[in-house]
């Protein structure tokens, strides 16, 4: 006999999802959780030291992907600026996983932007706060297609390139990150019990500036699908 069905006192949110590369099917999102400050020169630019330092990470909320190819440029900021990443999709989960095993956690990978409302993330700096409101509303996170890891490996090199208008902005090879993916999940595992569906955004490199209404975007990496997002 089958389950009885929840009795919610509202309809439950959609499910967020990605869409795949050459398929219907569908990658459920659980969690989203993002690194900082994983390239040097990034770090630089945005006045911090390019040493080796603990990592860390921040979440944008799973409906804030947005495989629309569309940016509408959000509310009460006047200073959004693109972050060109990688995006990692795990398959399975756990906790205390080891670097060795990292990767067989690995379901699949993307391109993705980390959107950022830089001012409101600055003010929430100065202050001492939580940088949600800089890192995590509506549309924060335009993805492209994902790309299953038996289809491509696991990338640890290649030059990641994005152009804004056709004009280069930001290009930085995953051999530059300084925590490199299977320290990212194992460093993760040990503060959250991770599960299929999460995703981890691993860092931008140097490059990261505005965007306006009317521009175009374009993240490239040999072997994943590209990203293409018209500023609105």
């Amino acid at each position: 006999m089958p389950a009885a069905q929840p009795d919610y006192v509202i309809a439950p949110p959609p499910q967020p999802a990605l869409p795949i590369a050459e398929s219907t099917a569908l990658f459920p999102v659980r969690r989203v959780y993002c690194i900082g400050r994983n390239y040097a020169a990034h770090a630089v630019e945005m006045g911090h030291d390019p040493d080796r330092e603990p990592p860390f990470f921040f979440q944008k909320t799973p409906d804030s992907l947005d495989a629309s190819g569309r940016f509408p440029y959000p509310v009460m900021s006047e200073d959004v600026h693109h972050e060109a990443e990688l995006l990692v999709a795990l398959g399975k989960g756990g906790e205390n996983i080891s670097e060795d095993a990292a990767l067989d956690h690995v379901w699949g990978y993307g391109l993705a932007l980390d959107m950022t409302r830089r001012d409101l993330q600055g003010i929430a700096k100065k202050a001492g706060r939580p940088w949600e409101i800089g890192k995590s509303f509506e549309h924060a996170a335009p993805v492209a297609p994902l790309t299953p890891a038996t289809t491509i490996g696991h990338p640890d090199a290649g030059v990641m390139t994005l152009t804004v208008n056709g004009t280069p902005r930001q290009q930085g090879d995953l051999n530059q990150m300084i925590w490199k993916i299977p320290e990212m999940i194992a460093h993760l595992s040990q503060y959250y019990r991770l599960a299929a569906g999460d995703v981890i955004l691993t860092g931008t490199p140097a490059g990261v500036g505005p965007v306006l209404r009317g521009d175009q975007l374009e993240l490239t990496f040999d072997g994943l699908t590209p990203l293409r997002v018209l500023v609105e």
